[in-house]
């Protein structure tokens, strides 16, 4: 088969397709037939070597979001099937290849409503919206919620999640194909945050009270500004940052405001049970609809790690074997 292999860190030039062994599945696990695979920024850090002691060991095969078929189960697998369709929270082998060996705790069932397109833009995304918003941030009906690039795959989980429960949702995009986005998928207030001054339209919009909750996608350049935003005992959750960042504590003290940051693979199995049920009733409903913005063959993946980490992203982008 084919595979997205990585054999030293660095850009996007040490993604390389090559032809690899089929993988067999052991005891309690499950190869899969991937449709598409989701591309996340987490994988451009990994594939840079940015993580350090967590970095995977060379060489290896990048993603973690598969959608597919079910093609072989191990022993000690007996809830799938051959032919299912599935997708996964997670991979032994690596999503960006033709087939992917997964653990039977990694692997989903995928509704009938929810393409494999969709399906590979599931876990990473939506997951860690919903971490963000609701175990750490603890988001209730009512508040306002700012999510700063909201017109990306985070972004618009964030924002489905948001509408779903009934917050109110500001939404931050850098261009006019990315605000139409966010306005289609509801935002109350929609903002461009390449615009002077867009600080002030946000505070304004909440006649100067504040929002209660900030989903920061981009620490380094918002999370000073994000500060003097933030109503009374608001909080700040950081989805992602490229460097470090300046702040004045002050900010934080006057409002009793906090800063926290969103792990996804360091949540306990209770809260991923709790995650894997509110994914499963949002997709069987319909109120979470992964939005696919771009289709790459799977040589691709150079391509698409520059995309993403070019801001120039709109939903999610997923790599088809």
């Amino acid at each position: 088969m084919q595979a997205i292999r990585v054999h030293r860190f660095g850009g996007p030039e040490v993604l390389t397709l090559e032809d690899v062994p089929d993988p067999s599945p052991q005891p309690g696990e499950v190869v899969i037939g991937v449709r598409a695979a989701g591309v996340n920024p987490y994988d451009t850090y990994m594939r840079a070597g940015s993580y350090g002691a967590r970095n995977p060991a060379l060489p290896y095969t990048p993603g973690s979001d598969a959608a597919g078929v079910v093609e072989a189960v191990g022993a000690g697998v007996a809830d799938l099937g051959v032919g299912d369709r599935v997708f996964t929270s997670g991979t032994v082998t690596g999503a960006y290849a033709a087939k992917a060996r997964a653990t039977r705790e990694q692997v989903h069932r995928l509704p009938d409503n929810v393409t494999f397109a969709q399906g590979a833009g599931i876990y990473v995304p939506y997951a860690t919206a919903y971490r963000s918003l609701f175990q750490l941030a603890r988001a209730r009906p009512g508040e306002r919620v700012l999510v700063h690039g909201a017109s990306g795959g985070v972004g618009t989980a964030a924002l489905q999640f948001a509408r779903a429960v009934g917050l109110r949702v500001i939404a931050t995009a850098g261009s006019e194909e990315g605000l139409d986005l966010v306005r289609r998928e509801g935002a109350d207030v929609v903002v461009n945050h390449r615009t002077p001054g867009y600080h002030q339209q946000i505070l304004d919009s909440t006649q100067g009270e504040g929002v209660d909750v900030v989903l920061e996608m981009l620490a380094n350049v918002n999370l000073g500004q994000d500060l003097k935003l933030l109503a009374t005992r608001g909080r700040v959750v950081i989805v992602g940052s490229r460097g470090d960042a300046t702040i004045t504590p002050r900010d934080l003290m006057t409002r009793e405001a906090s800063v926290m940051g969103v792990l996804l693979w360091g949540v306990s199995r209770p809260e991923a049970t709790e995650i894997g049920a509110a994914l499963g009733a949002g997709l069987r409903s319909g109120a979470l609809r992964p939005i696919v913005g771009a289709e790459l063959p799977l040589r691709a993946a150079p391509e698409a790690h520059e995309r993403i980490i070019g801001s120039t992203a709109l939903g999610k982008i997923v790599l088809v074997p």
